[in-house]
């Protein structure tokens, strides 16, 4: 499998599984990706998912440039919806980057929620050596994370940049060593599944959907999304919960 699916305790590890290759996407690999981030929006049981590599050395260093490239340059080929284009998933998704982010896996890192680093991720966007651009959300979503000088100069240089300056720069949530890396995200994964599932979707679609609305159209999204919360199950459990001093048992309804 190219992809690699394994749940438990409410938490999806999604595993991009060409580490000969360094996790390079395929179109192979895409067509599987897609298909694995879709089983995960629709999986009821599953609430949070954990993206990383296979191997050592590299989360993803980006589309392949033999098998994907030529691809992407026939006009007749139409990649899958993904997580960075075509592909809302409302659950909240953690990147473990576990060395080699680098054009098309640095774009997976963007469309992740939070991220996690072990202390050997390189960060970048090679696409402009190859007289490219990234097509994936990089040119997009960089400015909106970053300043716009760092975005600049991740961007137009092509030079990549270590997991400390990825922190620095607020890029990144936390570096670790990288045999802490997976039970780092566990941990935080964990920790989101404390949580009432459909207000942290919640809180989630309001943050990206209010990205791009007015400070009152989105004060606006959030009071309808707080009613509505008023009326699930899961906050009459919070609330008994609290007033009994006990932990919370959620169920996503």
């Amino acid at each position: 499998m190219l992809v690699v699916y394994e749940k438990s305790d409410h938490v999806a590890t999604i595993t991009l599984n060409r580490p000969e290759a360094f996790n390079a996407i395929s179109p192979e690999v895409y067509q599987e990706f897609s298909d694995t981030m879709i089983r995960f929006r629709d999986d009821p049981d599953v609430w949070v998912a954990i993206i990383t590599g296979a191997g050592q050395k590299a989360f993803s260093a980006g589309a392949d440039i033999k098998q994907m490239l030529p691809r992407l340059a026939d006009k007749s080929f139409a990649l899958p919806p993904g997580i960075m284009r075509g592909l809302n998933i409302w659950k909240p998704i953690i990147a473990a980057i576990n060395g080699l982010a680098l054009g098309g896996g640095l774009e997976i890192v963007l469309a992740c929620d939070i991220r996690i680093a072990a202390e050997n991720a390189r960060f970048g966007t090679p696409e402009v050596s190859l007289g490219l651009i990234p097509g994936w959300g990089g040119t997009q979503r960089l400015p909106r994370m970053l300043p716009w000088c760092k975005a600049a100069e991740i961007l137009l240089m092509g030079k990549p940049i270590d997991a400390q300056e990825a922190y620095r720069i607020g890029l990144i949530n936390k570096v670790v060593a990288p045999a802490e890396l997976m039970s780092t995200a566990q941990e935080w994964a964990a920790r989101i599944c404390e949580n009432g599932p459909i207000a942290i979707r919640a809180a989630k679609e309001a943050m990206i959907r209010g990205m791009n609305m007015s400070l009152d159209d989105g004060l606006r999204l959030e009071e309808s999304f707080f009613a509505g919360l008023t009326t699930t199950e899961d906050f009459k459990e919070g609330i008994s919960a609290f007033a009994e001093k006990r932990k919370p048992q959620y169920k996503g309804e």
